[in-house]
């Protein structure tokens, strides 16, 4: 094998990565190589996290022989590398080739099977596919030797995002409004998931279909909202476009909702999806927002680059009923204390219905945990149902099981208890059991929660589950700007940093885009003041949390300083969403000043 230099003409302000050298076996009976990249499942993933943002040059070189001896040059602006098709890998070369001839003549969904860097260049870019955009020569077989990075104005993009979740999805959006050009690498649709999620489509919400309270006159959750309305933010749109009845909560048709958030981001004109799994740490402006499943490549460059363990809590899924199996002479529909419309189908149950269900839940057979697991701790916001039955007799009529504020019509007094489920689409067909996450097997929870009054014949349309989730140590790890103090090139957003929840993941998501986009631009972005819902959330994960106990947190009022003076305790809410929606029009003038015409 030849060692080929790096290539560097052409390219201002390079800076060289050092990639494996990677040897493709030549192929004996095929002439061409270049669009086969497409195919070669032996094709080292290492090299493939390379192709990150400005890589746009390869140098490729020949084995020597007697026709031809010298090394042939390709140069492009955008260079992806994606691995598509294992069938046609394991072919051979002669089938390979045969294959390959017709396909150049034709228009097909499948003429990945025999790409060709020539016509690559003729041919629109295929969606979630890879390519490989040369020169117009014919690359033969050869060995790739090295290939070099730039963070020149030749680069593809500004700012690379990897992860494609709520975070992710907003930050993408908030640096393209900006005119900032940006890569959005999410592996789910490239070969690889994770235990949670079920479709590869953007910001998939895997838990419940709920963005909570969206009071913004009493509610910190929904004074959050208020600020993301105002700045604009693609996640509140999408929800507020396919919202669902819920009360004073704002909940979504979850499927609506993230096919709404992928159109919207893979039809802006400054995004670029690429469905690809990253496991190094790039050298280029990043925004990580790989959530709380993140791939264990990455996070192990984390871990090393940061040289801390991981940190990570268990988090929980609620089982969701199909509508039409649930007996309606038996429940009722209202929300509690009349607060919106009648917006949620409630069980009731009485003592001893109650008594047995927490007994059954205690005794129920549960998912085992791996060693390595059994020492996380869960997410009070999410504890499985049956560990919260644990605690006590009583704690789940104080928690989600409360029969407070519901007058029960066949009664008219409130029940003992109560299973609340919440619209989980818009044609009202889904419900989800609210509040009751859980870690019991399939089968023991079909058998118990057929117990509750009105769900003996309840059918399923998903049973509930857990996973693990991971965070960083952001109080330590991260600067006022959400930057990793090692590395500042890199910036964190989402549940990754230790924010909780869909609409805390995706403001922080928000706030990160616009740091990096006021920086890549030579501007200093001011932080949201401390008494806004969204400074104080960035406040608790820059600085204001105790990095020796840090834990994921919801946005709420006790992250805010107090306000002057004393108020009732009626008042007191609302004392701190006036003051911060005074700050908040405030900050966001100076902002608006600030923003180049």
């Amino acid at each position: 094998m030849h060692d080929f230099g790096v290539l560097r003409d052409g390219i201002e302000q390079q800076r060289a990565v050092a990639v494996r050298r990677l040897a493709l076996e030549a192929q004996q009976r095929t002439r061409f190589l270049g669009g086969k990249l497409q195919h070669l499942r032996t094709l080292d993933h290492g090299f493939r996290q390379r192709q990150l943002a400005g890589v746009n040059a390869l140098e490729i070189g020949m084995p020597p022989c007697p026709r031809r001896g010298t090394a042939i040059r390709r140069r492009s602006e955008r260079l992806q590398v994606h691995v598509l098709d294992a069938r046609f890998a394991q072919c051979r070369a002669k089938r390979r080739l045969r294959k390959a001839r017709p396909a150049r003549q034709r228009q097909g969904t499948h003429v990945d099977d025999a790409l060709d860097t020539r016509l690559l260049q003729r041919r629109q870019e295929l969606r979630h596919r890879g390519r490989f955009v040369a020169d117009g020569e014919d690359a033969h077989r050869c060995w790739i030797a090295r290939s070099c990075a730039t963070n020149s104005p030749t680069m593809s993009f500004d700012v690379h995002i990897i992860g494609g979740g709520l975070a992710g999805s907003e930050a993408a959006w908030q640096l393209a409004e900006a005119g900032m050009r940006v890569r959005l690498s999410e592996m789910r649709g490239g070969g690889d998931t994770t235990p949670a999620h079920e479709t590869d489509r953007l910001a998939e919400m895997v838990c419940s279909n709920s963005f909570r309270s969206d009071d913004a006159e009493h509610n910190a959750v929904g004074l959050l909202h208020q600020e993301m309305r105002d700045l604009r933010s693609l996640v509140m749109r999408a929800a507020d476009q396919h919202r669902v009845p819920a009360g004073s909560a704002l909940a979504v048709d979850r499927e609506a909702f993230a096919a709404e958030v992928t159109r919207a981001v893979d039809q802006h004109p400054n995004i670029t999806i690429v469905r690809e799994r990253v496991d190094a740490l790039p050298d280029h402006p990043t925004i990580i927002a790989t959530g709380p499943l993140t791939g264990p490549g990455l996070a192990q460059a984390i871990a090393a680059e940061t040289g801390e363990g991981a940190l990570a809590f268990f988090d929980a899924i609620a089982p969701i009923v199909h509508r039409d199996s649930v007996d309606m002479d038996v429940a009722w529909m209202a929300a509690r204390w009349d607060k919106g419309g009648k917006d949620y189908i409630n069980c009731p149950l009485d003592k001893p219905q109650y008594d047995d269900f927490v007994a059954a839940l205690i005794d129920g057979e549960k998912m085992p945990f791996h060693d390595w697991e059994k020492d996380t701790p869960y997410f009070e916001g999410c504890m499985p149902i049956e560990v919260m039955a644990e605690r006590g007799q009583e704690t789940l009529r104080y928690g989600p099981m409360k029969g407070v504020g519901l007058d029960n019509p066949r009664t008219g007094r409130w029940p003992y208890a109560v299973v609340q489920l919440r619209q989980d689409n818009k044609l009202g067909t889904l419900w989800n059991m609210v509040g009751f996450q859980t870690k019991l097997k399939h089968g023991e929870q079909v058998r118990i929660f057929r117990t509750i009054p009105s769900l003996e014949n309840a059918e399923f349309a998903r049973l509930g589950g857990i996973h693990r989730n991971s965070f960083i140590n952001s109080p330590r790890l991260l600067d006022r700007e959400l930057r990793l103090k090692s590395k500042p090139c890199i910036r964190f957003a989402g549940q990754i940093t230790g924010c909780e929840g869909y609409v805390e993941s995706a403001a922080v998501g928000l706030v990160a885009a616009r740091f990096a986009a006021a920086e890549l631009s030579g501007r200093q972005l001011p932080p949201p003041p401390p008494e806004t819902a969204l400074g104080a959330l960035l406040g608790h994960i820059t600085g204001g949390a105790d990095a020796e106990t840090f834990q994921p947190m919801n946005v709420n009022f006790g992250l805010m300083p107090p306000p002057p003076g004393r108020a009732r305790k009626a008042d007191r809410k609302k004392a701190y969403t006036e003051r911060a929606r005074a700050s908040f029009a405030h900050w966001l003038a100076m902002l608006t000043e600030r923003e180049p015409a």
